[in-house]
């Protein structure tokens, strides 16, 4: 993967005139090319105020060892996140692994972690090590953690306790030395209330956490990143130069994109194949079949400024029955705080104006972080 300066836009199109320009900074894999076919985002820019603040978060705790668990929607690009943070860690120059958790059968899963010995199973004609052991001195990335079985649960908290990992079939462990970078497009606080995932293995994968915002959260990023696919598609199609009009701007910015930054990609590799003369218009952007997955909260949110919408839901809940009705509202002020200042405390608390220590009681009082930290 690499992080680099970009062409994505000319200055005239997004800043003022009198402000010094700096292109966007890019993100890829190392060869999407190979991924096509996959629904994981394939590039992530740095251009909406939101973006920039992830990626000063991610600079400051990127060169720790902590483990570090990345929240966000299917297509937000969680794999290219993971990967900054190990190019900006220290061990950079050792293996990065992807695994995704969901891929395998509870009965295969096991093995593909932690490995296995000889006739350890029907079918074991050899040994094998598993990905712990692959990723061993680098960075394991686990994606949809939530999906492990309980019972692989159990046995992954204690190769992270233990630093060890005993392959199946086998009774000698073998030390290991990996920073685990976990993702999940749930909330593993509902998960862990729900009886589906432990909370001691949340906690320990809990040490840091990455929220990524939607692209319709990040409009800023939405023209820098078509403007990156376009290049990207046009070079593979052997096209010249092709470039965005005026009403397929306004096009982009305005669709929620619930597919994310890869349903961005999908729609210019497609309009490329249609458009002519160079130009990418309005009619070119195939967007009706994707508006139909809108979320219903996000079609009948209500109108007006904030101010009114925060109102409006207030009078909802007052016209319903609650215990303890203003410590719920002040809960769910505080949490939000908290994520949409990354889960940063200092900043959260300077937010609503309050001092960190009634924060972080608050916080830990509703289990949104652990007593411990």
């Amino acid at each position: 993967m690499n992080i680099q300066s970009s062409y994505l836009h000319t200055p005239d199109v997004f800043e003022p005139a009198d402000r010094l320009w700096e292109p966007p900074q890019l993100l890829t894999l190392p060869d999407p090319r190979k991924l096509t076919t996959s629904i994981r985002a394939t590039a992530q820019v740095f251009e909406d105020p939101r973006s920039v603040a992830l990626l000063e978060r991610i600079r400051m705790v990127a060169p720790s060892d902590a483990s570090v668990l990345i929240i966000g929607e299917t297509g937000t690009g969680k794999e290219l996140i993971a990967r900054h943070v190990h190019d900006l860690s220290q061990r950079r120059s050792r293996p990065f692994v992807a695994v995704n958790c969901g891929a395998f059968s509870e009965t295969l899963v096991e093995s593909e972690l932690f490995g296995h010995e000889k006739g350890a199973f029907t079918g074991a004609f050899a040994a094998k090590t598993g990905w712990f052991e692959a990723a061993n001195g680098g960075t394991l990335f686990l994606d949809e953690i939530g999906d492990l079985p309980l019972s692989i649960q159990v046995k992954l908290l204690r190769v992270l306790q233990e630093r060890e990992v005993v392959r199946l079939g086998s009774r000698k462990s073998v030390p290991i030395d990996v920073r685990v970078v976990a993702a999940t497009n749930v909330r593993l606080q509902d998960a862990v209330a729900a009886g589906h995932f432990r909370e001691d293995l949340f906690y320990r994968l809990h040490v840091v956490q990455l929220a990524l915002p939607t692209l319709r959260d990040r409009p800023g990023d939405i023209l820098p990143l078509a403007r990156h696919f376009i290049e990207e598609y046009r070079g593979r199609l052997g096209y010249g130069p092709v470039r965005l009009d005026a009403q397929a701007e306004r096009k982009l910015g305005e669709h929620s994109w619930p597919g994310n930054i890869r349903e961005l990609e999908n729609v210019i590799h497609h309009a490329l194949l249609i458009c002519q003369h160079g130009v990418l218009g309005a009619d070119d952007l195939h967007l009706s079949s994707m508006q139909i997955q809108r979320r219903p909260a996000e079609s009948e949110a209500p109108q007006g400024t904030p101010q009114q919408a925060l109102e409006a839901a207030l009078h909802g809940l007052f016209n319903k029955s609650h215990d303890d009705l203003f410590e719920q509202i002040e809960d769910t002020v505080m949490r939000a705080a908290f994520e949409f200042c990354h889960r940063n405390q200092v900043q959260a608390a300077k937010l609503l104006g309050i001092s960190r220590n009634i924060l972080r009681a608050r916080l830990i009082k509703s289990r949104e972080i652990s007593a411990l930290k």
